[in-house]
């Protein structure tokens, strides 16, 4: 939520990723003081991300601290530095991955997935956009709904995608990938696929993003990335993990028919195999 915030807000969030064990310790005056902003600001902020108050952030705080140390390692919210070792590295990377997922899991709406898989079990067509590294997922959620049978195809080449787009209709359903929801190529061919109809779907790290306003259905992860992150980190293992839950909620909607088709498939791939050798 950190892009939606207001600036005095953010600089309570950054304290509080920056050293979640010691702002839990804090009064709300100390962390107020801390930030350069008031105590009013503090609660604000505390409401804005979905807690009562002050007390909430504290516990919340504590509890991730000690989830962080429980896991061997005590730098949650810790970006990698210069002079880091390369064990430091694998360290810090491990825990962003897995918590990432942990904490996508355990936020996932599930009556919003559910409506998604719905709506794909019930499509004519499906679109799937996502440029750099969101591509990578959308073509993930087709090579899987493809062995299933599901009429699919993620878009890469943003003009591409908004041709699709402009053919979608009511009982399509379009995809857009985006970790930032800020890509204008994806927003502007969810955008498209709506105005003509289409069921819409956002997978994204932001609820308060551009793509989550032009999507019907808004699927978040929830991923802090590391310094190197480009897109491409912990928010590619986050979003993967939502497309794994899509895909076996799709699959287990027909269970027979799924068996048969990934059996199916399997058997073309080792027939040819077999043939070349």
């Amino acid at each position: 939520m950190m892009p939606s915030l207001a600036p005095s807000e953010q600089r309570v969030a950054a304290a509080a990723l920056a050293d979640p064990a010691g702002v839990a310790g804090q009064t709300i005056g100390q962390l107020a003081e801390k930030c350069d902003t008031s105590e009013t600001t503090v609660i604000r902020f505390c409401r804005a991300i979905g807690l009562r108050g002050y007390p909430d952030l504290r516990i919340g705080l504590a509890s991730a601290a000690g989830t962080a140390e429980g896991a061997g390692w005590t730098g949650v919210g810790s970006d990698i530095g210069a002079n880091d070792t390369l064990s430091d590295v694998v360290r810090k990377l491990g825990f962003a991955d897995a918590r990432a997922v942990e904490d996508t899991v355990a936020h996932l709406d599930l009556d919003v997935l559910k409506k998604v898989i719905d709506t794909i079990v019930a499509a004519n067509h499906i679109d799937l956009y996502g440029v750099g590294a969101s591509a990578f997922i959308a073509l993930d959620l087709e090579q899987k709904l493809h062995r299933i049978g599901r009429p699919v195809h993620a878009w890469a080449d943003p003009q591409i995608a908004l041709t699709s787009a402009a053919l979608r209709k009511r009982k399509d359903v379009a995809i857009g990938v985006s970790h930032t929801g800020t890509t204008l190529d994806t927003v502007a061919s969810l955008h498209e696929a709506r105005s003509n109809g289409a069921t819409t779907v956002a997978i994204t790290n932001f609820q308060r993003s551009p793509l989550a306003e032009a999507a019907d259905l808004v699927l978040t992860t929830a991923v802090r990335e590391t310094t190197f992150r480009s897109g491409a980190m912990a928010s590619r293992i986050a979003a993967l993990a939502v497309v794994d839950c899509i895909f076996v909620g799709v699959a287990q909607r027909n269970y027979a028919e799924t068996l048969r088709a990934l059996d199916r498939t399997r058997t073309a791939v080792q027939e040819a195999s077999a043939r070349r050798r």
